[in-house]
Order: C-alpha cells, then structure tokens, then sequence
C-alpha cells in the first residue's frame, strides 16, 4: 500500500511523465525548434577565463590531440565520438591554445548542421548545459579569424540552446541539473549585451535555488558530501566568470561560496577525499583545492556540519553520522546507515562505509544503499530505511526513501581523558521494537579509539539477529586473532592495528567497495548473535599493536 506521501509523489510523478511525453512531441516539431530562434549576439561583450571549465571537469594531464583527428568522420555515428561526453565539448579545456584551430572551427560546424535542431539523445539537459557553457568558455579562441557565416551560426546555436534551457527550467526537478542549467544561462548574460537579461533571470533564480536546497551552515539538505562539492565547483564558476567581467558579485553568492567551502574543509579527509556517507564516492578536492585555502583560517567552534560529527585529537580522526534522513525529495542519494562511521589514523584511512555504486551500475548503487553495507548496526538483514520500489516514482524523483527515523540523546564530550560523542536512533523500532546508541571516542591517555554500542529491546517479542559491521580500508587487509575476539588490522610491514571486543567472537568476511567506479574486494570485521527480550552492550576499541 502506498502511504500519503507516496500517493503525492505519484501523482505528481504521473503529471510530470506526460508533461515530458507531450513535450518530447512538440520538441521535435519545426514550430518549437522556430520558437529557439531570437536576435543574433553583433558581437562578444566579454571573454571569460578558459580555465574556468577546468574547475567542473577533469581530465587525464595529457592533451587533446586534434592534429590526428579527421574533421569529416568525428560526428560519424559508428565513430566512438557519438558519446555524450564528447557532445558536451568539455573536451575543449585540453586542446593546445596555441595550434591552429581550423579543425575544432570544422568539427562545431558539422555538428551544427546536424543537430542544431533539437535531438533527445543530445539535447539532455546535462550534455546541452555542459555543452554553452564549454562554447562560451572558449569563444575567443573558436572565433579567432572566423568567418562571418560560422560566427553568426555559432553564436545563433548557443542562443537556440540556451532558448530550450529557459523554456524548460521550471520542469527540471533534478537540483544537481538545475544548477547546471543556471550557470549556462548566467554565462550568457554575461558575454551578450542583447542577452542582459538572460543573467537576471539566472542570478535570480540562483538565489532561490540556494535557499531551498542548503541548509543555514550551507551543506545540501541532501545531506550528500557529492552534491556540496558538485554544487561549489559551479558557484565558484560564476563567481569566477560575474568578477572577470567586473561585474557586481552578489552577496548571496558569497556568501553561499564562503559556507560551502568552509563545510567542504570541514569534512576533508586526511587523503584529501571526501568521506563515504550518504551518496558520496571516492572524490578528490583537487579541483577546488585553492579556493580552500581561505577559509581554513577560519576558527572552528561547530563540531556537526551536514549531520556529520567529527572527533578530532593528534593523530586521530572519527565522521559519524548522526542525523535523520534527508526530506523525501532531497533524498535520491540517500544510504541508509545511521550511526555508521569512518576512523582515519595517521592520515590512512582504517574504517571506511562501502561506497556509493553510482559509477558502476544501477544493481550497484542500489546494494549501496542498503544498512548492512555501512559501518553499523544490522538488524535481521533489513535495512533501517525503506526505498521507493515504484518505477515510476523512481524515473521521475530518483530512488528515493519511503520512511524515516530520528535521533535523540545527542550528546558529545570533551573530557580530560576522552573526546567524542554518542546517540541514539529509533530506525529499528517500528519493526523489531529496538533502538541503537552508539557511543564513541578517542581515549587520550591511552591513544586509541574505543566504541560502545547499546541494542535496547524496547518490547518483547520474537528473538532478533543483530549484526555489527566494521568495513576495512580495501587497501589493508585484516586476520582473526587466535583468541577469536579480535582483528589484526595491517597498514605496512612493521605496523598493524588490533581490534578487539568483550565477551563476542568476531567474524572476517569477505565484502565489496563501491566508492570507485569499478569494484574492489574488502574484509569487513563481523560481529553477530541473537536477542531476545534484553538488552545489550557491545564494547570494542581499536589500538596500536605493540
């Protein structure tokens, strides 16, 4: 049966498919493609910075080798080059600015006469996106010594496609799109005179998208690590692009930069990664790594940003998650695994979650989602969070969540001989009668992290399986200790880690790693067992060996 919400969701999802059904239609028909046309820009008021597209895309060191490419055969439909990643141009920012550029002139040329109508397969709002802002971040070099009749076509088609995004926007219920979009449109307020009011509408529009997808520290009510660095990189381009035209900066978004980056340093991890919580993926800061440096002058006095705490003493470093899920429509990204946490020692990473499986496969991504692929408790190998099965649902809004939970009894220290904190969850109480309290912290006389987990059984009932899950780094292996209540964690030859835990026999199992866009074999420590109508404390502690 569906519950309130989902009846909403599938209603509004059933609106927006025939929406998209009766737009695929009229897309395609020569009176919308004659509704793109507008005034044709006389000329480019303002060349932005190139490298600016670096700051959204990567790319391998070496360059774009356009003197062994054939103009005539790049768009043929056999050719590997019909992907949507050499549709969208990024490509550009590693051609060699100092080569003539005939061909990238010859190349845009064809493919504007053979898609600057529109085409589903090319036209997706991400590749189109993609594709004005990569034209306009190289203007100056694909007009160098152009023709007038390839000028005024160019200059045209970015019009045409910037028309459909404008047209379009209000449809798009994809925030992570969205943003793509407006930084499109802003650019092109910013380069033409006659389209001013193209960067109105944009910044405008910016500004409410922020107000609705961050939360007042400026970390996405997504509660996705992926998101906030996704959504930094393109502030920082229009911030980067509205400065170089000496135009005014808006407050807001200065603000919103100066939020984000703070909350980006925040979660940094030692490796210069982003942390694996909520929908995020094995991600460097590289890109963005100069923009950091600012804000790490900044006085830290929160401890929680995103819903992520952050333990903190010399060598050691603890994110546990101590938040309810993200709102439903926030929530496509989503991994079930309240109270799971990451343990960095000595800047290596030792206790990691399993990843986000968006860059393997849609199975992938789904077993991503799941509680038993975090670092935390398991109950009868269910999942704390519910997910949407409806496909239609799916399609429109992302695999979102069908139900939530909360925390309660938040409480950190930060004592002479201990920093940490603890709290507890009610995810597992509707269906098992059972809630979860986690406590942990770094003892600091004795230089070694220690956790305390509590299954209190709320009401009697059937007995319950619990499973505790402690996910290894997949670059280090772990082994059974011969008393069978611990792990012998190894990072290098000569240094190893000891996990152990009272009164319980531990388990090496063999996992998956989901962060990478392929993926990888793991060890994860288990602990497992039986509950009937008591309660139960697990103690465990993770210490240098000696």
């Amino acid at each position: 049966m569906f519950g309130l919400k989902s009846v909403y969701f599938y209603l509004i999802a059933c609106q927006i498919t025939l929406i998209k059904l009766f737009k695929k239609i009229y897309f395609s028909s020569k009176n919308y493609n004659k509704s793109l046309e507008s005034v044709i820009p006389q000329q480019v008021y303002h060349s932005p910075n190139p490298f600016l597209l670096s700051i959204i895309k990567t790319y391998k060191k070496q360059s774009f080798k356009i003197n062994e490419i054939d103009p005539n055969i790049f768009w043929l439909e056999d050719n590997k080059n019909s992907s949507k990643e050499i549709h969208n141009f990024s490509w550009l920012t590693l051609l060699d600015r100092k080569t003539d550029n005939r061909k990238i002139k010859k190349i845009i040329y064809i493919w504007m006469l053979k898609n600057s109508k529109y085409k589903r397969s090319i036209w997706d709002t991400s590749t189109l996106s993609t594709r004005v802002i990569s034209w306009i971040l190289n203007i100056d070099f694909i007009l160098n010594n152009s023709t007038f009749d390839f000028r005024n076509n160019f200059l045209s088609c970015i019009i045409r496609q910037t028309n459909h995004l404008k047209k379009n926007i209000k449809f798009e219920k994809n925030y992570v799109k969205k943003i793509e979009i407006l930084t499109a449109i802003i650019l092109t307020g910013i380069v033409f005179k006659e389209y001013k009011d193209n960067y109105e509408l944009g910044i405008k529009e910016l500004e409410t998208l922020v107000k609705i997808f961050f939360n007042k520290d400026g970390f996405p009510l997504s509660r996705n690590p992926n998101d906030l660095l996704l959504f930094s990189k393109y502030l920082i381009l229009c911030k980067e692009a509205i400065k170089d035209s000496q135009k005014y900066v808006p407050e807001f978004l200065e603000d919103i930069i100066e939020n984000s980056l703070f909350c980006l340093n925040f979660i940094k991890t030692p490796d210069g990664q982003l942390p694996l919580f909520n929908g995020s993926t094995v991600t460097d800061l590289n890109q963005i790594e100069k923009y950091l440096g600012d804000t790490r002058k900044k006085k830290v006095l929160v401890k929680t940003i995103g819903g992520l705490f952050k333990i903190k003493h010399k060598s050691h470093l603890v994110f546990i998650d101590i938040e309810s899920p993200p709102p439903k429509k926030f929530s496509k990204s989503y991994q079930s695994g309240p109270l799971s946490f990451e343990y960095f020692l000595d800047d290596i990473k030792i206790i990691t979650n399993s990843g986000f499986g968006v860059n393997i496969s849609k199975k992938a991504e789904t077993l991503s989602r799941l509680s038993v692929c975090q670092s935390t408790l398991n109950l009868n190998d269910t999942s704390v969070t519910k997910f949407e099965k409806n496909e239609l649902i799916n399609k429109v809004f992302g695999n979102s969540i069908k139900n939530s939970f909360r925390f309660y009894d938040q409480e950190t220290r930060d004592e002479d001989n201990r920093i940490g904190c603890l709290a507890t969850n009610n995810g597992y109480e509707k269906n098992f009668g059972c809630e979860h309290k986690r406590e942990i912290y770094i003892d600091k006389d004795q230089d070694c992290l220690k956790g305390i987990d509590h299954i209190f059984k709320k009401k009697d009932g059937y007995p319950v399986r619990y499973n505790f899950r402690f996910y290894i780094n997949p670059k280090l292996n772990a082994v059974k200790t011969m008393g069978g209540n611990g792990a012998l964690i190894q990072i290098s030859k000569n240094k190893s880690l000891l996990f152990t835990i009272k009164d319980e026999i531990i388990e090496i199992e063999k996992s998956i790693f989901f962060g990478n866009k392929k993926f990888l074999d793991n060890t994860c420590i288990s602990i497992s067992g039986n509950l009937v109508n008591k309660n139960k404390s697990f103690i465990w502690e993770i210490k240098k060996n000696v």
